[in-house]
């Protein structure tokens, strides 16, 4: 109720002030929104002339399809002084970053290319797109042992128990120390319990059980 009260009043007061007090109120509003408005980007401040050129030259990268070195320089963008420039900075590392993850075959020649990517893939969570690229490192190396580690690792993690023992298995004919790195490897805890996994990675114990 106080609240429909308020309002009342001030309409009262503003018809008892007369026209004229009416016009000049109303002269007052555009002023106070032109108050408001965002303030240009500071170019006097030499940060953000410097904060400036990075951002005009991760442009011109990006144009030129040079996405890794347009991304480092947009990443000291978004931490300048200019917040509009961080904040533009921003959207454009958003979009390369998504470049980079889309086009990433013309820079990718050989199986440690595919192979390290799928690896960056697999840390950020993007299984289809690690689980292209392990494929395309092993299908060119497929006696790379390290290979088939992650791709028994990247198994593990999507729950595919059968492919992740089967791999786990080659990439330990291939080189036996893979299986010392797999008893302490937390990608497969999905297997922990899994009796088979236990039988691959500590024979001896069959040995002295038998």
């Amino acid at each position: 109720m106080s609240r429909s009260k308020k309002p009342a009043k001030r309409r009262s007061a503003r018809m008892r002030a007369g026209g004229a007090h009416r016009s000049k109120l109303l002269k007052k509003k555009p002023v106070k929104k032109a108050a408001v408005k965002t303030p240009p980007i500071n170019l006097v401040d030499p940060a953000i002339q410097a904060q400036l050129k990075i951002y005009e030259e991760a442009l011109r990268n990006f144009q030129q399809q040079k996405f890794s070195k347009a991304k480092e320089l947009l990443e000291k963008v978004i931490v300048g002084p200019s917040k509009e420039l961080a904040e533009r900075g921003l959207v454009h590392l958003r979009v390369t970053e998504q470049r980079i993850s889309r086009t990433p075959d013309a820079s990718m020649r050989s199986a440690e290319d595919h192979y390290q990517h799928g690896v960056a893939m697999m840390n950020h969570g993007r299984w289809d797109e690690a689980r292209e690229h392990l494929a395309r490192a092993r299908k060119m190396a497929p006696k790379a042992d390290y290979i088939v580690y992650a791709m028994a690792a990247l198994d593990c993690l999507t729950g595919e128990a059968e492919a992740a023992m089967t791999n786990l298995k080659l990439a330990i004919e291939l080189k036996p120390e893979n299986r010392y790195h797999a008893r302490n490897d937390e990608d497969f805890a999905f297997l922990q319990e899994d009796p088979r996994f236990t039988e691959l990675l500590y024979p001896e114990r069959d040995g002295a059980g038998g």
